[in-house]
């Protein structure tokens, strides 16, 4: 089954990029808040805000992007003249305040031996991560891993696309893009609700354990899995 796969698609937080979701969360909060306390943002009801807006865009069903629907949401709760207002803001900090958040992440150079690997073997990369962030904070995280935006085909962004993991239209999405069949690829996760799904589509899936999320304890043996160096015999395989 391995010799057919055409594309291989990674995730991107606690993947290529290792991190604590949870310590990379709170450090990107506290620097949003203090870019946005000066403008009358109170810290606790701008972070409800939010995840108020991430689980909109988690229940986008497709007839808007992700980007649409967290402003939609956001203005639901500011009000549409402030969310039109404020926006800019938004952007200036996903622009500059948000390169300090790599502090909370870790680096690990096998995330670009593994994509080296797979161009030297004329095999797409994809870049499949979550696309709750804007393209330039999706950009500035790529960096981060060692890699750069160029090392991808394609990347997915609030900005490009209308659906969020796990939902399988998501992965059908991405699929779509590709022009790919699931049996032609392989997804690289470490969230095994989130990553793994994509194995019901007849997606082939590889669980990278290092900074793995179980968030339901799921017995990982169904699944190939092992941490970047196994990953990486794994890849030269294919």
């Amino acid at each position: 089954m391995e010799k057919n796969i055409k594309a291989v698609l990674f995730d991107l937080d606690g993947t290529l990029l290792p991190m604590n979701q949870e310590e990379f969360t709170n450090g990107y909060f506290k620097y949003l808040i203090k870019k946005l306390a000066p403008y009358g943002y109170e810290p606790e009801s701008l972070i409800k805000s939010i995840w108020h807006g991430t689980g909109a865009m988690v229940k986008n069903t497709g007839e808007k992007t992700n980007e649409e629907a967290f402003w939609c949401d956001f203005a639901s709760i500011y009000g549409q003249e402030r969310a039109d207002r404020d926006r800019a803001l938004f952007e200036e900090f996903y622009d500059v305040d948000f390169k300090k958040a790599q502090n909370t992440c870790g680096y690990t150079p096998l995330a670009k031996k593994a994509v080296d690997i797979l161009k030297g073997k004329g095999i797409r990369v994809i870049l499949a991560t979550n696309p709750i962030f804007p393209a330039t904070a999706t950009k500035t995280r790529i960096g981060w891993a060692g890699l750069a935006p160029e090392d991808f085909e394609f990347f997915t962004s609030y900005e490009n696309t209308c659906y969020c993991k796990p939902n399988l239209d998501y992965y059908r999405e991405v699929l779509k893009t590709a022009k790919l069949s699931p049996n032609e690829c392989l997804f690289v996760g470490n969230d095994v609700g989130e990553d793994m799904v994509a194995e019901n589509l007849g997606v082939n899936v590889f669980l990278l354990t290092d900074c793995m999320i179980n968030k339901k304890g799921e017995d990982i043996n169904k699944y190939k899995h092992g941490d970047f160096p196994a990953l990486i015999e794994y890849l030269k395989t294919l």
